[in-house]
């Protein structure tokens, strides 16, 4: 089934609002297995919301506009599709019982803007909104080329409180019973320490065979990591999709550190859990981030003790207890004093495991023989004090995420 989604709204494309539908409608259609083919976002006019609306309706067989069905003068999304299509606008009894129990709740009378809400293009069905009080509408037409067949045009009002609940409870269960139900079976790896050009290139031809069966797959690369999505429509392909999850796993190994779309700091701190093991952290350039993603994850104060971040030399020395001679000798940003504060972060604080990180941030700071970007990250553990040096020359907010990533993962991979 071809799907398209219209967003309307002047807000959205003036920045002021983020536009949130697509993701999350894309989201739901894939469960129903149907892909969005194309999502357009336009402005509150005549001429846009038409012309949007006919040409989606020469090639798709289900339309989604979103917006414009509200009771003030921007709202004409309703109005406008009733014209394209040809189809008066008659008062529908069922809204406009539901406008006046909806405004009497609140010791007032109908607005005379809000009665265009109880407008119905002629034949449609009317979606009742319980949040709030414009219905959403969905009409059957013709589509506009000749012997294409019928499309569904489904109208939603904006407010996602609204939007969302009359999707799932209304419009799902129509889409299901007039285009029927092959779900999209997806599973999705998340790695890091590696860059998406290397995972695809792992992947290609380990999964050739696959991909000419049946299977789809996705890269998404974001900051400290890529994800690869395997999709398949049907169950009937579900073998398929182990079969190729076991040769993804196979593949990237050590790279992978979810398989269930928990991020990095979730996967770290449930295994500290598990293990009943506790952990410390001493940060200099990433300015408390880890400690920040760490704290985020629910359960965490029961493996977490203490996050210090130790900016200057003299925190370094007080609060870690790195020597001054090491300091003079190395400089801060090097792999002797990383070392030092990851011990001295364990030892002061009575953990498992300590995280130390120090580094230059930039933009400024960087030398020949530490440029901005250099990075010196230390685990200490109950055996063993282990020192990695990265280079991450990026912009300070990039460096400081990725910064992290890289000690959060240094931990998983030595538990």
């Amino acid at each position: 089934m071809n799907v398209e989604i219209i967003n309307t709204g002047t807000e959205l494309l003036l920045g002021r609002v983020l536009n949130t539908h697509q993701q999350w409608l894309c989201t739901e259609l894939a469960r129903l297995g149907h892909r969005v083919a194309k999502q357009v976002a336009i402005p509150d006019d005549a001429a846009s919301i038409q012309e949007a609306v006919a040409e989606a309706l020469t090639r798709a067989d289900l339309v989604i506009t979103t917006g414009g069905l509200g009771p003030t003068s921007d709202d004409i999304t309703r109005e406008l599709i009733a014209e394209l299509l040809g189809v008066p606008l008659k008062t529908d009894p069922s809204v406009m019982a539901h406008l006046e129990r909806f405004f009497a709740a609140r010791n007032r009378p109908v607005p005379d803007n809000a009665l265009k809400e109880a407008l119905v293009p002629e034949g449609a069905i009317v979606l009742q909104n319980a949040n709030g009080t414009a219905p959403g509408l969905v009409l059957f037409t013709a589509k506009r080329s000749p012997g294409n067949g019928k499309a569904c045009l489904v109208m939603l009002p904006g407010p996602p409180r609204e939007l969302r609940p009359m999707f799932t409870q209304q419009v799902l269960p129509l889409l299901e019973k007039e285009f029927g139900k092959e779900p999209a079976l997806n599973w999705i790896f998340k790695t890091t320490g590696i860059g998406e050009a290397f995972v695809e290139q792992k992947l290609t031809m380990a999964l050739k065979e696959l991909v000419q069966k049946g299977l789809e797959i996705g890269y998404c690369a974001a900051v400290g990591q890529v994800e690869v999505r395997l999709s398949v429509t049907g169950k009937a392909l579900e073998p398929m999709l182990h079969e190729a999850a076991n040769i993804v796993t196979s593949e990237l190994g050590s790279f992978i550190f979810s398989t269930d779309d928990r991020s990095l700091e979730e996967v770290v701190v449930t295994r500290l859990i598990e293990q009943k093991r506790t952990l410390a952290l001493a940060e200099s350039c990433t300015g408390g981030m880890v400690a920040s993603r760490v704290t985020d994850v629910p359960g965490a104060s029961a493996v977490f003790l203490a996050g210090l971040v130790t900016y200057s030399n003299e925190a370094k020395e007080q609060l870690l207890g790195v020597r001054r001679e090491t300091l003079d000798q190395h400089g801060a940003v090097s792999e002797p004093t990383a070392r030092e504060m990851a011990a001295g972060a364990r030892e002061r604080n009575g953990t498992d495991y300590a995280i130390a990180i120090t580094g230059i941030a930039g933009p400024g700071g960087g030398t020949p023989e530490k440029p901005v970007g250099t990075v010196y990250i230390a685990l200490a553990t109950p055996n063993k004090v282990i020192v990695e040096k990265n280079f991450n020359p990026y912009d300070r907010a990039t460096f400081k995420y990725v910064t992290s990533q890289q000690a959060l993962d240094l931990l998983r991979r030595n538990f």
